[in-house]
């Protein structure tokens, strides 16, 4: 059995260092609990921009702009030491770690956000980051569109993992590179919440023969700043619920574990058993005995996606 430990924990919106020092004290308290691996929401850091499905697209301007400008000073540089105490508590209690990160690139434009989501080893290195393939619906005014660099299975002491975020959960075609790849913990931090999104999460783990984790974001009004901007307009409301969390553990063949987890904070362990894994892919093996590669294929371009190429 391997001991995970799901965090449904709101952060310090719009406030990465203090968000950092949250989690840095979680991954202290998970593995104090004897947590193998340890996850973290979408956008965890420093929180999901939530205000984009409230706002009047054009009609709230500079209301969004000076959100904005407040989402991209508070985040994350992955060429930046920003994240080295993560790293360290990660090092420190030998365990691996899955967060959701607003980053900024810092190579190219240097003001494009990316919703991403980052595996750290149990040795407190960076192993995968995957930046969200398609936002959804409003979020295209925060975030640019990833690439398939980090669409990969990653192998740590606490199995073979892979993560997609929130709605790129629906894109079968992404969920298929990942099965491809052996996964044996397939992992979504998302915003998404409800008997619907944990049905569909429970389909992909009948889908894939796969373990699924479902860690979901967890808001009130009160967890938005004093001096957030238009906070009585928009959040008006301190003891509203913007979104319950619902994190959940579904194992192979689709039966719920652990969870849902609503309206709650705190942090969902459960046990997980790797071996089940091969024994669910015994009737249905959809990248092995139950696929039709003289019929069907999938092409993956894992290049990095970059507007220029500077040549010697």
């Amino acid at each position: 059995m391997t001991h995970y430990a799901i965090v449904q924990k709101a952060p310090a919106v719009l406030d990465k260092q203090k968000t950092i020092e949250s989690a840095v004290r979680t991954v202290e308290e998970a593995a104090g609990n004897g947590a193998e691996l340890i996850v973290f929401s979408e956008t965890f850091i420093p929180g999901y921009p939530a205000w984009i499905w409230r706002l009047r697209p054009g009609a709230d301007w500079n209301l969004s702009e000076e959100l904005h400008a407040r989402l991209l000073k508070n985040a994350v540089n992955l060429d930046s030491d920003d994240l080295l105490p993560l790293y360290a508590a990660a090092r420190k209690h030998k365990v691996t770690v899955v967060c959701g990160i607003e980053e900024r690139e810092n190579r190219l434009g240097r003001a494009t956000l990316y919703n991403t989501v980052i595996i750290i080893g149990a040795d407190g290195t960076l192993l995968n980051r995957h930046r969200k393939l398609m936002p959804t619906n409003p979020e295209r005014m925060v975030w640019g569109f990833g690439d398939a660099t980090g669409l990969k299975a990653v192998d740590t002491p606490a199995g073979r993992i892979g993560t997609l975020l929130c709605w790129e959960n629906y894109m079968p075609l992404a969920r298929y590179a990942l099965y491809c790849q052996g996964i044996e913990v397939y992992i979504a931090p998302t915003y998404d919440s409800g008997d619907g999104w944990v049905g569909s999460l429970q389909h992909i783990a009948r889908e894939g023969g796969c373990w699924v984790v479902g860690c979901g974001n967890l808001l009130k009004g009160s967890d938005f700043p004093e001096d957030f901007p238009e906070k009585s307009k928009l959040y008006p409301d301190a003891d509203e619920w913007v979104n319950p969390g619902d994190s959940v553990v579904i194992a192979p063949g689709g039966k719920i574990i652990s969870g849902p987890m609503r309206k709650e904070s705190g942090i969902l362990h459960c046990d997980i058993d790797l071996e089940s894994v091969g024994i669910a892919r015994r009737t249905l093996d959809v990248t092995g005995h139950y696929s039709r590669p003289d019929i069907f294929t999938l092409h993956v371009n894992t290049s990095s996606q970059s507007p220029v190429n500077f040549e010697p």
